[in-house]
């Protein structure tokens, strides 16, 4: 175990994750000063938000997710043809995968915040590298459902070749490949500190003085581009060309499929834009483009710490914005709860399974192109 005193610069090299507080006692130029930002009123605020955010996520995303996979896996055992299993289906799955192995971790940190890290050096490596790992997937994995919707929307691409899933499962194989190794950061460089004048330890990342600047800045701008700027940017490309392709169609399932496109868009700005923009931030007061100051460092250490719970809360909302909003997801939801509890205990389910969108789709139509290629689970469905 390492320690690292909160009243020196030193604390500077850890990143903003969970437990991290930038709060120095440096000037503008890094050059330690007498009197260092307080950290007591900070951490007491810190203490007592963070584990009831944490935990309030783990307990939704948790229940949210199992249901989805819970539906995923009946609806697969019902259909004995592996080709009524579409490619929306495959990245759904993935995210409900890595939205919940996302929402295991949060216990852990939220004792972080109540007792200090408890668990040893080897739980805090894999923690935030799971951590780490999933936030990256699971954003990802929504930038190719919006992708998957435009090409089966906007241009129709042949259902065999969109419902031959192992292109999804090779472009899943390398977002979980390429998100191990950012995440592998995590694994080589965190460690159980002691922060002097708090009483505790936490799991931070610790890199060294000779390299923290450049790995911190580097990261934090790894983490900027693929986990915000480059899937908010396929998003709103692919959902702004179904949007223009939705506008010739008048039926009311259409106008509902454009309401949802714009919650989608705007929940995940909502969620992910205040969290990285404090990052960057922080990453301009690190290379001296911002003066640093106790005041700003303040609003830093909360910010982050109340945006990152904001952005983690997406991992919740996933299973109602990309699963219960469909119908026939609904439709499977009820019989899997007839088949559990009985008709008795799922009275008023069947209307809601149906919701609006059970209208018959003429052949020919607009419609039966969006029908067609539209998986069993998908966002317009």
């Amino acid at each position: 175990m390492k320690n690292i005193t909160a009243s020196t610069d030193d604390y500077g090299y850890t990143d903003y994750d969970y437990g991290n507080s930038s709060s120095y006692g440096d000037d503008a130029h890094g050059d330690a000063v007498a009197a260092p930002c307080s950290l007591k009123e900070t951490w007491e605020f810190l203490g007592r938000f963070a584990p009831i955010a944490y935990i309030l996520v783990f307990i939704l995303a948790l229940v949210g997710n199992i249901l989805v996979l819970c539906v995923i896996r009946r609806y697969r055992q019902s259909r004995h043809s592996p080709c009524s299993f579409s490619l929306t289906d495959t990245f759904l799955l993935h995210l409900a995968i890595s939205d919940l192995l996302l929402a295991v971790t949060l216990p852990f940190f939220a004792v972080e915040w109540i007792n200090g890290w408890v668990f040893g050096v080897f739980m805090c490596k894999l923690a935030g590298t799971v951590f780490s790992l999933n936030v990256y997937c699971g954003v990802l994995f929504l930038a190719c459902i919006s992708f998957d919707r435009y090409l089966a929307i906007v241009h129709a691409i042949n259902i065999s070749w969109r419902r031959k899933t192992c292109h999804a499962q090779l472009a899943c194989a390398i977002i979980w490949v390429v998100c191990f190794g950012l995440a592998m950061v995590d694994m080589l460089y965190r460690e159980v500190v002691e922060i002097y004048g708090m009483n505790r330890r936490m799991c931070q990342v610790v890199y060294s003085q000779e390299s923290s600047q450049q790995w911190q800045i580097g990261m934090q701008l790894v983490s900027l581009i693929l986990g915000f700027i480059l899937p908010l940017l396929v998003m709103l490309y692919c959902y702004l060309r179904i949007f223009k392709a939705l506008c010739h169609a008048t039926r009311r399932q259409k106008r509902r499929s454009m309401r949802l496109i714009v919650s989608l868009v705007i929940v995940f700005v909502v969620s992910w834009a205040p969290y990285n923009a404090l990052r960057l931030t922080d990453s301009l007061q690190t290379l001296g483009v911002i003066v640093k100051s106790c005041g700003l460092n303040k609003v830093l250490d909360v910010g982050v710490l109340v945006t990152e719970s904001l952005g983690l809360a997406h991992c919740a909302l996933n299973p109602l914005l990309y699963g219960l909003v469909g119908v026939k997801f609904r439709r499977e939801l009820a019989h899997m709860c007839k088949a559990a509890l009985g008709p008795q205990g799922c009275l008023g389910l069947a209307g809601w399974a149906n919701g609006r969108g059970s209208t018959i789709r003429r052949p020919g139509s607009f419609s039966s192109v969006d029908s067609e290629n539209t998986s069993y689970f998908s966002v317009m469905a």
